[in-house]
């Protein structure tokens, strides 16, 4: 859902109290209802820092709130933000960031860097106060986590299908009833599954402007692999 900014809201951020100006007052709109529930913005900024969007990506229940990392970036790509900061409020009025918190923005900053749009900052916020991750040096913590590659979404459903394959064709060397002719067909349709699952996302992230040596360690391949899916698509 898109938020509106005011007339007294501010274009720009210059820094974390811009931010939770504009937000504070998107908080205090909401119902009381609605306020003892946790909600999950997205600002969304040119490179210059101008507001583009501000989108409510998900609301929850009064301790969490579920985000599907691809929903988060969905605006921010359509509407070509090149920066983006996280706000999300806690109802308890406690500011101490939880394991989930640190863990979906440690996942948000993977896959962020794929799609070339930085996550700045994530403020937890409160009608009263907030805190930043960038002002704590959480954000820089977070930034140099090795936990998640990017689009770990991606190549996560790409390990799946290869594990899948490699469950299947166990299968179809106990069954003795299938003849060598279906096992090398039910094989070879998996794996060209497979190799269009890696070229749809070599051809992304090509687009993205991402190296071939970079898409080479995000897949687990050679570079050489790479470049064969780049040759056959020239």
């Amino acid at each position: 859902m898109d938020i509106k900014l005011t007339k007294h809201d501010k274009r720009y951020i210059e820094g974390t109290d811009d931010v939770y100006s504009i937000m504070q007052r998107v908080l205090l709109r909401d119902n009381q209802i609605d306020q003892e529930k946790e909600h999950l913005w997205m600002i969304g900024m040119n490179q210059a820092g101008y507001i583009l969007y501000i989108e409510l990506i998900a609301l929850g229940s009064y301790k969490s709130v579920d985000v599907e990392p691809m929903n988060v970036f969905r605006v921010a790509v359509m509407k070509n933000a090149s920066r983006v900061i996280l706000v999300h409020n806690h109802p308890s009025g406690s500011l101490m960031p939880s394991e989930a918190d640190k863990d979906i923005t440690d996942r948000l900053i993977q896959v962020g860097r794929i799609l070339n749009i930085d996550l700045i900052d994530h403020l937890i916020i409160t009608p009263k106060t907030y805190i930043s991750f960038r002002s704590t040096k959480l954000m820089d913590e977070l930034e140099q986590s090795l936990k998640y590659v990017p689009t770990y979404q991606v190549v996560e459903r790409i390990r799946k299908e290869e594990k899948l394959i490699a469950k299947e064709k166990l299968a179809v060397e106990r069954d003795k009833t299938k003849t060598a002719q279906q096992k090398a067909k039910a094989e070879k349709e998996r794996r060209e599954k497979a190799e269009s699952e890696k070229k749809i996302l070599i051809n992304a992230l090509l687009n993205k402007g991402v190296s071939v040596e970079d898409i080479a360690k995000i897949l687990g391949i050679t570079v050489k692999a790479v470049e064969r899916v780049v040759g056959k698509n020239a």
